[in-house]
């Protein structure tokens, strides 16, 4: 991720209100969350306010986008965040030299260079730390609404597992949001929406994601809408 960049779509504010998904990939990945921790691409704060709940000794938000930058600014300055956060414009090779955990949730895919970036992750991790990514599953549900905000691709498992740096172990790599995957897949095929509106979004997010909770764990997480992966450095 570069130093600056712009960010080009929609995708924050759309999301803002998904309160289950977010309470549901939190509970995945909140437990490696401990110590210093790096969060990239974060954005607005959204996902800071969801995953950072106070034990991490400190959380850097790490953002590119400076009018992103600046507002994810004003709600630190505001007192909005946690008390442990801190702010900085650019990506990963601007923070600090060593980290216990770093953090790319909706982020890798709009990233070009993924490999070299969790690359360059790997390298300011300590030993013990975890590597953890969230991202959009399956590239043949790639929509124009994945290009409109800026996505370059979308993960299998397999894919991502093959851009991780060698020298980390695999935590557990799993597939999420089984319902959601359907929904997506009956909009490729028969409704053809280019992008989601609000009240699709809440749907989703009230209805959809609490069934997947349940199913996700039926089917093994063997297909879903995002796929969650997490490494550790010996």
């Amino acid at each position: 991720m570069t130093h600056t960049q712009v960010y080009p779509g929609q995708e924050l504010e759309l999301f803002r209100h998904a309160t289950n998904w977010k309470s549901y990939f939190g509970s995945v990945v909140r437990p490696f969350l401990r110590g210093d921790v790096a969060e990239v691409g974060a954005g607005l704060g959204g996902t800071t306010l969801v995953l950072n709940n106070g034990d991490a000794a400190s959380w850097l938000m790490l953002e590119p986008d400076l009018e992103l930058y600046h507002q994810a600014k004003l709600r630190l300055s505001d007192g909005q965040l946690p008390n442990n956060t801190s702010l900085m414009a650019g990506g990963l090779e601007l923070g600090p030299a060593n980290f216990d955990a770093v953090l790319y949730i909706d982020v890798l895919e709009h990233i070009a260079a993924d490999e070299e970036e969790l690359t360059r992750a790997s390298s300011r991790l300590r030993s013990g730390g975890h590597l953890i990514v969230l991202s959009p599953a399956f590239q043949f549900l790639f929509s124009p609404f994945d290009e409109a905000v800026g996505h370059f691709r979308r993960y299998t498992r397999e894919s991502l597992l093959a851009v991780a740096p060698r020298e980390l172990e695999l935590v557990f790599a799993r597939y999420y949001d089984s319902v959601g995957f359907f929904a997506s897949v009956a909009n490729r095929l028969l409704l053809h929406k280019s992008c989601p509106t609000q009240n699709d979004v809440l749907f989703w997010d009230r209805i959809l994601v609490p069934i997947s909770r349940v199913l996700d764990r039926v089917v093994a997480h063997r297909f879903g809408k995002s796929v969650i992966a997490v490494w550790r450095r010996p």
